[in-house]
């Protein structure tokens, strides 16, 4: 028996103690990043969507974010895309509120999965700007949702908490708001924040400034980067559709004083962005303190990393996607090129984006 109770007790002592639980804080996920149409976009027959459709490492979701308060169970979305069933797994489960930033279809369009015929859902918190809202209560069948209580419509206004942690504020943004207004979100956790700014028209026309946001050295901004050309949509003129173009913006940033470079993230890329096909292009902006937006890239929103830590947050997350994206880039070219340029009639070039 002494003999068991030794052996028992040296067993106990070397059994090392289970690893102390991580802190649980709130975090932001990108859920995708891709123009309203996503990659591949439908009758593009350009290498970068021809890849992507026999090989679904290269597709690129539509763009939204997630964000997750792990101490209060609450998970949250901002915007409904066309991909809102895979965002809505890679989030965890349904969300607990659903933000909106306004009335183009990449954006809304994924409510339809909670009504009757999908999720059947049962009042999930929808928030929107009061011309979102009447927009959705206005026409069907988003109004179905709202009659059979699949959503329940909460005007936005000033800042709201989602829980203790996580709260946001919809800034306004001028965007061909032909359906509704427009507005970005200020997402603020305990020490640090986010600026999800997907759309905006041109940055001249705002009657807000970039820089009034990237003043604070813990926020990381996601901004418009539909197009980073201006003659990418042959037959159709970017007044049309004027989203600032990415050197742009980046000229803009480098401007400011102080610099804000390594917090600046680029999202909500058309399936026409030299940036999701040409690593090289992806580099040089990287060298300039940039980053283009990854799927499933993380944002913790509270920490002591402090603002040294924040301000490289957007590249450090970019740059272990880079270091795969030259070879991965070259080698779905390399797969497609003969096939796709061929078949690149002047139809099918005209197909580009909103």
């Amino acid at each position: 028996m002494l003999a068991f109770l030794s052996l028992a007790l040296a067993l106990a002592i070397s059994v090392p103690p289970p690893p102390a639980a991580s802190a649980a804080v709130p975090e932001a996920i990108v859920l995708g990043i891709a123009q309203d149409g996503g990659v591949p976009h439908a009758g593009c027959r350009q290498p970068v969507c021809v890849a992507a459709r026999s090989d679904p490492s290269r597709r690129r979701l539509v763009a939204a974010l997630g964000l997750v308060d792990p101490a209060a169970g609450k998970r949250f979305l901002i915007d409904a895309t066309p991909d809102f069933p895979a965002q809505m797994e890679a989030l965890g489960g349904l969300p607990d509120a659903i933000l909106l930033t306004h009335a183009h279809v990449g954006h809304y369009l994924g409510l339809a999965e909670l009504g009757r015929e999908v999720l059947d859902t049962h009042g999930v918190p929808v928030y929107a700007t009061p011309s979102m809202a009447r927009f959705l209560r206005g026409n069907r069948p988003w109004s179905r949702l709202v009659a059979f209580g699949n959503i329940d419509v909460r005007e936005i206004s000033g800042e709201v908490a989602l829980t203790p942690a996580l709260s946001v504020s919809a800034i306004p943004v001028p965007h061909r708001d032909e359906d509704s207004d427009t507005v970005a979100y200020l997402v603020r956790g305990p020490t640090r924040r986010i600026l999800w700014l997907p759309d905006i028209d041109k940055w001249q026309k705002w009657d807000r400034d970039l820089a009034e946001f990237l003043r604070d050295p813990a926020l990381t901004a996601f901004v418009d980067g539909t197009f980073y050309d201006a003659d990418e949509i042959p037959g159709r003129s970017i007044a049309d559709i004027p989203h600032p173009l990415v050197p742009e913006t980046m000229a803009r940033v480098e401007a400011m004083t102080p610099p804000a470079r390594g917090r600046v993230v680029f999202v909500h890329l058309n399936h026409t962005n030299r940036l999701l096909r040409d690593a090289d292009a992806v580099a040089a902006l990287e060298r300039r303190g940039f980053a283009v937006a990854r799927e499933g890239q993380r944002i913790p929103l509270a920490g002591s990393a402090g603002a040294a830590g924040d301000r490289r947050v957007a590249v450090r997350a970019a740059r272990s996607e880079g270091r795969t994206a030259k070879k991965r880039i070259a080698a779905g070219e390399r797969r497609v090129e003969d096939g796709a340029e061929r078949s690149e009639g002047p139809a099918s070039k005209r197909i580009v984006a909103e």
